[in-house]
């Protein structure tokens, strides 16, 4: 379980806040549209949502993995923001202070997803592979830690959402830990700050509020 393996795995991020008074209908839009849309897509294998605990402004957190950075660039993931659902359209509108990266998972260790997440955006070059392999091997040995992996962020793939200010964007690498609960997490982020020192750009641990799976999702009648 310790053993930390190349990928060609992909993953999106979109981090962002919303306006309290439209946080319902936010939340509602994702967990009962946005999110089986997405996995339905070919080669997108599941979809996490997850809540800000500490060191964020922007409080709503998604991940979409996907079998390569290909998949991003597909007729079919395409034509899912040429079809988008006027729900769809009002959200995008109220989100802010947007971060999107579609990421390489470029070495990952363990697996499943834990209850809470540890997110750690790196210095850009402040660290190699071989360096960052190793910090994600001892964190694979701590009680409690389920899952990490590294990721580099494409620059071609990772367009900005309208609500992200392009202004001094920064295209950062990131480290993500699953663990199996908060009080994990927080200890976890202590314990990889203290490790990273100087390379630590922005550091903040997640609650998981839910995961899909695409075997999760009833084929669609045609």
């Amino acid at each position: 379980m310790t053993n930390i393996r190349k990928t060609d795995q992909a993953q999106l991020f979109v981090w962002s806040d919303i306006d309290p008074d439209h946080e319902a209908d936010f939340n509602q839009w994702y967990d009962r549209e946005h999110m089986e849309e997405r996995v339905r897509i070919p080669g997108f294998t599941g979809a996490r949502r997850y809540r800000a605990v500490s060191g964020s402004a922007r409080r709503y957190l998604a991940l979409y993995r996907a079998s390569s950075l290909a998949d991003f660039t597909s007729e079919a993931y395409r034509k899912a923001f040429t079809k988008q659902t006027q729900w769809s359209v009002t959200n995008f509108g109220r989100m802010s202070n947007t971060r999107r990266r579609v990421m390489h998972v470029a070495q990952e260790g363990g697996f499943g997803w834990g209850g809470a997440l540890v997110l750690i955006e790196l210095v850009p070059g402040s660290m190699d592979a071989e360096a960052i392999g190793k910090v994600l091997s001892e964190t694979m040995n701590k009680d409690g830690v389920l899952r990490v992996h590294s990721m580099i962020p494409d620059e071609a793939l990772s367009t900005p959402l309208p609500s992200e200010n392009t202004e001094g964007r920064v295209l950062a690498p990131c480290i993500a830990v699953d663990v199996a609960s908060e009080p994990i997490a927080e200890a976890t982020l202590r314990d990889l700050k203290e490790k990273l020192g100087d390379a630590v750009r922005e550091a903040e641990t997640f609650r998981l509020m839910w995961s899909l799976d695409e075997n999760d999702l009833p084929a669609i009648d045609d």
